[in-house]
């Protein structure tokens, strides 16, 4: 083409809500006119009308993102467009009702790269009305994508009609988004016009368990308890958004990531140290700070979520379902189990710390109370963890006490135990330890290593059924 040549187009028709016959004569019309054609997906009723077309499935299996998926569609169009002067594209449903794609060609068009031409379409939506007996206009009705629902749906308490939920990942998602859930169920559209139709009722709690998704599923909630929240879901984007298209994003990894989440939390203990107890009298910009610096950590962590979600592993929403089920579970005189509280009683904070090491042990199956300590962490953290799971075998097994590092260390220990006499006590143990030329890391993590196999050795000798008796 040239620059006398008309400016390339293309033709957006809908193909409706599924029946070929909902298809409009319009939009067969423009099928039949336009010879180059695409699909954006061959996974509806309607997409064998469009015949000698090309499918864009195949972003959908290459990208990482849906907003990549559709970036991609739209280049590709663009770029057909220049090439052919005329395309023709196909979407489901009704091309201005959540389609993204076409949102993005008509930003193109509004630059003046090409024009868009909008063939109307009926959607899933003026089928859903009829069959809900609902009045959007009337009823105020928010549509809303399902893969958005977090952000388009946040501070909204409905009715909501949500579109494209086809896996139990966005049902999942949705339910997730939802702090204060629905006591009333709702309602779940599938194949509306099509001879396999259904509609069903669902209460909140089995959203995403008690059917099975497709391409043609959308979902109904009269009303919430409380308004969704947004933010969490609006920064999990966000992410998703640096990762696609910033090149130091780009290129991270897990591994690469490892040091930064270890600054991090570093960075949050000093924060936590200077709000020291904390209420009402404490310094608010320490308390900025500790906010500042708790939203680097939880970067760190939506991060590590987003790589995983990129691999098909998990998602933060499985991370966030994950920590709550757990919760839920280790504390059974707190939350009940089929409507009844635990069996397990508590008088304090031990008995709580004792049951949570019980039903660790039985949930992971482990041998022993030292299954799970982290090998990597610091000779301090790891020997403290050590000494208290040993106390859990034998109350006596605290490990050695300071002999053979110096009078000022066994003067020290006489006097009452403050943070001030500890800090310098373990001074005195690193100065003595670097005078004779010792790695005191090194020297710490030995020493904790040999209580561990001592209290293993008891612990075997008891069984593992006795090992973390509360009692």
């Amino acid at each position: 083409m040239n620059t006398r040549d008309p400016i390339p187009s293309v033709v957006v028709v809908g193909l409706g809500p599924g029946d070929p016959s909902l298809v409009t004569d319009a939009a067969r019309f423009a099928i039949g006119q336009v010879p180059v054609r695409f699909l954006r997906t061959e996974h509806h009723p309607s997409a064998y009308l469009v015949t000698d077309a090309t499918t864009f499935d195949h972003h959908y299996d290459t990208a990482d993102t849906f907003d990549e998926v559709y970036r991609r569609i739209v280049d590709d169009l663009v770029a057909s467009a220049n090439e052919h002067g005329r395309v023709l594209y196909a979407v489901p449903g009704s091309p201005r009702v959540l389609e993204r794609t076409v949102d993005l060609l008509v930003a193109e068009a509004e630059r003046g790269s090409i024009a868009v031409e909008v063939v109307p379409a009926l959607s899933f939506v003026d089928l859903a009305w009829v069959r809900l007996g609902v009045d959007p206009f009337e009823d105020g009705v928010r549509l809303v994508d399902g893969h958005r629902f977090a952000v388009a749906a946040a501070g909204e308490r409905g009715p909501l009609l949500v579109a494209h939920c086809h896996n139990r990942r966005v049902l999942s998602d949705i339910k997730l988004a939802v702090d204060d859930p629905p006591t009333e169920p709702v309602v779940v559209l599938q194949r509306l016009g099509l001879p396999d139709e259904s509609i069903q009722e669902v209460e909140w709690e089995d959203l995403d368990r008690s059917f099975e998704p497709d391409h043609l599923t959308a979902i109904f909630v009269p009303r919430l308890a409380g308004p969704v929240a947004g933010e969490v879901q609006s920064f999990v984007e966000l992410v998703a958004t640096l990762r696609a298209e910033c090149p130091w994003d780009a290129e991270q990894t897990h591994a690469s990531l490892a040091r930064h989440l270890l600054e991090e939390t570093y960075e949050v203990l000093d924060a936590l140290e200077a709000v020291g107890e904390g209420g009402p009298d404490t310094d608010p910009d320490a308390y900025a700070d500790l906010e500042e610096e708790l939203g680097d950590l939880l970067f760190q962590i939506v991060f590590h979520s987003t790589l995983a979600t990129e691999a098909g592993a998990f998602g933060l929403s499985e991370v966030a379902r994950g920590i709550e089920e757990k919760l839920r579970f280790r504390h059974p005189h707190v939350f009940p189990r089929d409507g009844v509280l635990g069996d397990a009683t508590v008088d304090g904070s031990d008995d709580v710390a004792a049951n949570w090491e019980q039903i660790k042990r039985d949930e992971k199956g482990r041998a022993s109370v030292f299954d799970g300590i982290p090998k990597a962490l610091p000779a301090l953290a790891y020997a403290a963890k050590v000494q208290k799971k040993a106390a859990l075998v034998d109350p006596s097994a605290q490990g050695s006490g300071p002999s053979g590092v110096g009078s000022d260390v066994a003067r020290l220990f006489r006097t009452e135990v403050t943070d001030d006499t500890v800090g310098e006590v373990l001074m005195a143990v690193v100065a003595a330890a670097r005078e004779a030329g010792i790695d005191a890391e090194t020297a710490l993590r030995a020493s904790a290593n040999r209580l561990r196999t001592e209290a293993e050795s008891i612990e075997g000798g008891r069984g593992s059924g006795d090992a973390a008796s509360p009692t």
